[in-house]
């Protein structure tokens, strides 16, 4: 029987029969990946993605950057299969990204959830656990664990359109997470929570990895991103600029930044030289960070000025 990827706001995705395990780490790839979007007359309107090529892989939590119209959406897209690229390809588990067979072992959270709002937290993940052709046992178990996991016991019998915004993104996070996905993608998940709001769902992502789960982020919240997340891409007007892992990207590698207790103000003006000696203590040495919102900023200014350079892991 077929069976759909969850995905609240967006029409169930048709997925084929059970799918084997992969050798790889490798969850998805993208070789040369790019969409053009043409007008009625087929004229080409805009380059939405140009030549992407991308690795993300099993168990990381990946974040997909970049501002408004540089291609974070259609990326999204086309590695669901809700679009065709005009070049190159997606493999998702090793299948093509037009393969449905895929998105059984996919969950998926848009920006916006459209969710049914006369059903209660019970009845949504009930729903949703149907399409998945769940038995009864294993739903009424999966919709306790999932209501449990986001913080909605008090809730669970409330009609959604009395729920908070922050209640919805934690309804829609457990839909999508109701077939036990591999692989989870999230589109702005934290988009209009509170701070409180914002950090729980932040924990929840980071206890996906520990799941052993997959992740894929996409924000424009760069304070989010940088906290939860292995490693980014910046996208900008379709390009890849900028891939690797967070806490490399925003080590500053000239600077060496030391932090020392108990040292007198001869010793510190000596550092290296006095520290054993002297009896200080040394806390650390390394090179300091910077933000990533100071990262991306910089990586925009640069392809203003630099257009077409591309991105390359490891520089």
């Amino acid at each position: 029987m077929d069976m759909p990827v969850a995905a609240a706001g967006t029409a169930p995705l048709v997925a084929g029969g059970g799918a084997s395990g992969l050798d790889s780490d490798v969850i998805i790839e993208t070789r040369n990946l790019s969409k053009t979007y043409r007008d009625f007359w087929g004229r080409q309107k805009v380059q939405a993605l140009k030549a992407l090529d991308l690795e993300i892989r099993r168990g990381e939590i990946f974040g997909l950057l970049g501002p408004n119209g540089s291609g974070k959406t259609t990326t999204i897209k086309l590695i669901l299969g809700l679009l065709f690229p005009t070049s190159g390809r997606a493999l998702v588990f090793d299948k093509d990204a037009s393969d449905v067979a895929k998105n059984e072992r996919i969950g998926y959270l848009p920006e916006e959830s459209y969710l049914y709002k006369f059903l209660n937290a019970e009845e949504t993940l009930d729903f949703y656990g149907r399409l998945f052709d769940m038995p009864a046992s294993l739903r009424r178990q999966r919709v306790d664990e999932l209501i449990e996991q986001v913080g909605l016991n008090r809730a669970r019998r409330r009609q959604l359109k009395e729920y908070s915004k922050g209640m919805t993104r934690r309804i829609g996070l457990a839909q999508a997470l109701i077939n036990d996905p591999e692989l989870i993608v999230l589109d702005e998940p934290t988009t209009g929570l509170d701070p409180i709001g914002t950090r729980q769902m932040k924990d929840m992502i980071l206890k996906l990895r520990e799941q052993g789960k997959t992740v894929l982020m996409c924000s424009h919240l760069l304070a989010d991103v940088q906290d939860v997340c292995d490693r980014i891409a910046i996208l900008y007007q379709g390009e890849l600029k900028e891939l690797g892992r967070v806490d490399r990207l925003l080590t500053v590698q000239d600077v060496t930044q030391i932090q020392v207790r108990g040292l007198s103000d001869q010793a510190q003006r000596e550092v290296r030289q006095v520290i054993e000696r002297s009896g200080g203590k040394l806390l650390s040495m390394a090179n300091p960070t910077t933000t990533l919102e100071d990262l991306f900023l910089k990586i925009v200014q640069d392809s203003e000025a630099h257009p077409g350079r591309r991105a390359r892991e490891g520089e």
